[in-house]
């Protein structure tokens, strides 16, 4: 969040199920709709043309057929929000599967600056082998302007008791409907990952339901983590 409003560029890597998509979505909601423009590439596997044509449909555009006249309609696009002191921000998803001809061209976007000012903001999404690519000798270019590099990692214990009560109070509840034991085995049995413990959390929930259980045990917990894995 920061780093765009400090109208820089980010990498933001993790592995999977770590939390990503979440801090994705809180960046959608709480950056601001004055003095900034929003725009989700989510398709990483296309060449540099397509890849561009792409982004110029996020933007509104309509892409020409060469690539070299997409790359300036864009270039026009960012130019013409400066001047009217809109903040671009593009935010690229499983940025670790980039061709790399798209990634070695992706500098000259992050080197767009009118008087000494950044005029958009690259936020680049995606598993810990984006970092180890970034770190390459040929996009040290790119990589040398991302002042904001982040790295999510799993969730300690006290991490997990906090996701689990925030899911809760989103479904309406403040009622804790699991037992100590069980909640210290759900964080062992995800590993600290969000989208394990959403998986697991659910499925032992469903169980105490079907049981007439008023809270999840530690017996519960295990006949999910035991399927969980199964699966």
């Amino acid at each position: 969040m920061e780093g765009c409003r400090e109208r820089g560029h980010v990498v933001l890597t993790g592995e999977p199920g770590v939390g990503k998509t979440c801090v994705l979505r809180a960046l959608r909601h709480r950056l601001p709709d004055a003095g900034f423009r929003l725009t989700y590439c989510h398709n990483a596997t296309l060449g540099r043309r397509d890849f561009y044509r792409q982004l110029c449909l996020a933007l509104g555009l309509s892409p020409s057929a060469t690539a070299a006249a997409v790359f300036y309609a864009i270039n026009q696009h960012v130019r013409e929000l400066g001047e009217e002191r809109v903040h671009p921000v593009f935010l690229l998803d499983e940025a670790h599967l980039l061709h790399q001809q798209v990634l070695e061209h992706l500098h000259i976007l992050s080197n767009y600056e009118w008087d000494s000012a950044p005029l958009l903001s690259l936020v680049l999404v995606g598993l810990p082998e984006l970092r180890d690519r970034m770190r390459l000798r040929k996009n040290h270019s790119l990589y040398s302007r991302v002042h904001t590099r982040l790295h999510l990692g799993e969730a300690v214990p006290d991490d997990t008791y906090e996701y689990v009560a925030h899911r809760l109070r989103l479904a309406g509840t403040d009622r804790d409907p699991f037992d100590a034991e069980a909640l210290a085995l759900l964080h062992e049995a995800s590993g600290g990952r969000l989208r394990d413990i959403d998986r697991i959390a659910t499925d032992a929930l469903k169980r105490a339901s079907r049981t007439k259980l008023k809270r999840v045990d530690r017996k519960t917990l295990e006949a999910a983590v035991g399927v969980d894995m199964l699966d």
